[in-house]
């Protein structure tokens, strides 16, 4: 009888291992226990960090350019294209990890260099992006992202706003008919995992401003902040600036998801969905007899658009076991069992010392592959 072929599609292991050296590290447990075993690595991703890896490991090629970073300070963005499909991760250019250790500007941090890693995207041939959000280090609504397009946003006096949402609250007018022509010809798709609209209590500013160390004054101003340039861009397109505000994904990335909505014409679809049509899961699952995923932590968050609830899912469909591979396990076994996840297999089993099991990660995911080996594989 031939072996069971395995697939493994995990994320990454965030602060320890890429996605990719996560598949290593489970594919050397799995062979240590039962050496040739066939398997296929196909690193995921949501969206969020580590997805232009995910599609570099898929075969997509990455690119890099110069852009301005979310304080304007010049940071080297990579993106990913195959053929004329583009794949961007917004934290690439504006995302928290641009930011000195300790160091939030949650008032002054701008999208401005994702707009500007979109136009590298457009000058490389793209004409289909799939533009991952998560991990924004400010909350300007894409305004930033706008403005490197080709848009101008203007106060009172006529002078252009300075960057970052705060700047927002004195903002009197925009124009969008100077963006990048390019645009009104490419599909571009928004590929995130939050639901959120772009103002009030579960708004862009109040659930994810603290995390962008924003105080309860900062919070206050920028969701006014927003607010005023909802209204702005209402007069300046009509009626749809008003819907997109409310709209799934509005609240993205602080915000930059309304501002691709209603700018650039992009359409929100889920992360992890977007994700796994692009890397060609499907194909995949093909003659597959277990799924293996995982993340750092699989968690509450997990359930909610994370990679291995949608890879669980594709699997169940066609009635393939799952097991998944973690840091750390937050969920209990009913949880796992309705996401469609057979068992989980935690780091923190092995070596409870959190300290240590980030630090060996690598080897402790190969031991836990050997278990994973030995209870689903040889009967």
């Amino acid at each position: 009888m031939e072996p069971t072929r395995v697939l493994i599609a995990a994320d990454k292991f965030k602060g320890s291992l890429t996605a990719a050296e996560v598949a290593a590290h489970v594919t050397a447990g799995l062979r240590g226990v039962l050496p040739g075993l066939p398997v296929v690595s196909l690193p995921v991703a949501d969206g969020g960090d580590g997805t232009v890896a995910a599609a570099v490991a898929a075969g997509f090629t990455r690119r890099t350019a110069e852009v301005a970073g979310p304080l304007g300070t010049p940071v080297t963005a990579g993106y990913a294209l195959r053929d004329d499909v583009a794949v961007i991760e917004m934290a690439e250019a504006s995302g928290l990890r641009h930011l000195p250790p300790g160091v939030f500007a949650p008032l002054t941090a701008s999208t401005r260099g994702t707009g500007e890693l979109l136009r590298a995207a457009l000058d490389a041939g793209a004409r289909t992006v799939v533009l991952g959000v998560g991990g924004s280090a400010g909350t300007d609504g894409g305004a930033g992202l706008l403005a490197a397009l080709g848009a101008v946003f203007t106060g009172a006096d006529g002078t252009a706003v300075a960057d970052g949402g705060g700047a927002l609250a004195g903002l009197a007018s925009a124009d969008l008919t100077g963006l990048d022509p390019r645009l009104a010809g490419t599909a571009i798709v928004l590929a995130g995992d939050v639901d959120n609209p772009l103002c009030g209590p579960t708004g862009a500013a109040e659930v994810y401003g603290p995390q962008k160390g924003a105080g309860p004054r900062d919070v206050a101003v920028l969701d006014a902040a927003l607010g005023r340039y909802a209204e702005v861009l209402a007069a300046a397109v009509g009626p749809r600036a008003v819907a997109a505000a409310h709209a799934a994904g509005a609240g993205a990335a602080g915000g930059l998801g309304y501002g691709a909505l209603v700018g650039l014409g992009a359409v929100f679809r889920p992360g992890v969905e977007v994700m796994l049509e692009l890397l060609g899961f499907d194909a995949a699952l093909e003659g597959a007899g277990l799924v293996i995923t995982g993340e750092g932590s699989l968690d509450a968050q997990t359930l909610h658009g994370k990679a291995p609830a949608g890879v669980a899912a594709a699997a169940r469909a066609r009635s393939l076991p799952v097991v998944a591979v973690c840091g750390r396990l937050l969920l209990s076994d009913e949880e796992l069992a309705a996401a469609g996840i057979r068992a989980a297999y935690p780091l923190t089993a092995l070596e409870p010392d959190p300290a240590r099991c980030m630090a060996q990660a690598g080897p402790l995911l190969r031991r836990a592959a050997a278990t994973i080996a030995r209870d689903h594989l040889t009967g």
